[in-house]
């Protein structure tokens, strides 16, 4: 077991870390590495690998185990055995492994395996989307491979509901227990059955439609109905579209994890746009009205006489939509105030004109004067 890693290492979370931080560490992480997201050379390694970390650190038995033992609690075959784990087991004339190990993942001697119907795994992708259509919603398509219940077996596998009976040499149990002697009594041992692979059920014939898989795999078109004023990270389920289930049981979900694209000119943060638009240096010191685009079109914008560089001015309802409400932010306006490189003869003379008129009390002669009080 010397190969493998610490499981609050693979998760990125402390020994001290409560339960709702191990599963926020584990979806960020199974996110980051499935393999319907993540194309990389070993991201399916690592998601299993982050999957075992989960299914012990998320199950207080077996965490208390693995914080006791580490990886040698799940080891059948080393750690625990004679004189150097738990001690020999002479006494003892018939010891279950199955009860033992079964123990430390929560089941103790009434763990069994699951023969029922099993609800599939949910499914991730990733969707990116324009600015403008994250702001409006819109209406989109997506295709994906999908594993979809055989509707002629509902996912059996079997011509007939007739032809599913119960495995003979597990006696539906989905197990079968060897014994095993040994100095120390015997031992039972429980492990699955090879005839029905686990389910307790075989199939005498297979469904025509399916060939007895219990699903047909068929490429899709997913509609997604994107919200107006969704955002970067955010997620929409599509019921039912996930991984299939076993043993009849139903499709996971599937998660389409949105991306917005970034505007040219505006910046949202939250339910607020912002835009930063640049007016002349004539325009700020007298005033003027300008025609301020919003993500819902040109809104006419006071600017005050008298307006300073970097001055930001509101529109109060112009933002992003709330996803839960009718409520709108608002679009907030930086003013750039640009100073002019070039001029023409008329407008030198009347800047040299304005110059003079105001020398006596200019700016920067009030600014002096503040020194020299």
């Amino acid at each position: 077991m010397a190969d493998k890693r610490d499981y609050y290492e693979v998760l990125g979370v402390s020994k001290s870390a409560s339960a709702d931080e191990i599963k926020r560490a584990y979806r960020k992480m199974a996110k980051k590495y499935h393999p319907d997201v993540n194309k990389d050379p070993g991201a399916e390694d690592k998601f299993k690998e982050v999957q075992e970390a989960y299914d012990v650190l998320s199950d207080d038995n077996k965490k208390a185990a693995y914080d006791r033992y580490g990886h040698a609690a799940f080891d059948q075959s080393g750690g625990f055995g004679g004189a150097g784990g738990f001690g020999g087991f002479g006494g003892f004339e018939d010891v279950d492994l199955g009860d033992i190990f079964g123990s430390f993942f929560g089941g103790g001697g009434q763990r069994q395996r699951k023969t029922g119907p099993m609800r599939g795994e949910d499914r991730f992708v990733q969707l990116e989307i324009d600015f403008m259509d994250a702001i409006k919603g819109k209406k989109t398509e997506i295709k994906i491979n999908f594993d979809e219940q055989c509707s002629h077996c509902h996912g059996s596998g079997a011509k007939s509901p007739d032809d599913v009976q119960t495995c003979s040499r597990c006696g539906g149990t989905g197990t079968i227990r060897t014994q095993q002697r040994s100095p120390f009594g015997t031992f039972v041992n429980q492990t699955t059955c090879p005839d029905c692979n686990g389910t307790g059920k075989v199939v005498k014939e297979k469904c025509d439609h399916c060939k007895g898989k219990g699903y047909i795999n068929k490429n899709i078109t997913v509609e997604l109905n994107i919200p107006a004023g969704i955002n970067t990270h955010q997620q929409l389920r599509v019921q039912g579209k996930g991984h299939r289930g076993a043993n009849g049981g139903q499709n996971g979900d599937l998660y389409v994890e949105i991306y917005v694209r970034p505007h040219q000119h505006f910046q949202r943060d939250g339910k607020n746009i912002y835009i930063t638009i640049p007016i002349s240096a004539v325009d700020a010191t007298l005033g003027c009205d300008v025609d301020v685009p919003t993500v819902y079109g040109d809104v006419t914008l006071k600017v005050p006489e008298g307006t300073q560089p970097g001055t930001t001015l509101r529109l109060k309802g112009k933002g992003v939509k709330d996803l839960r409400s009718d409520n709108y932010g608002d679009q907030f306006v930086k003013i750039d105030v640009k100073i002019p490189t070039k001029l023409s003869r008329d407008e030198k003379d009347l800047y040299t004109k304005l110059r003079k008129n105001a020398k006596k009390d200019s700016i920067f002669e009030q600014f002096k004067k503040g020194f020299k009080k």
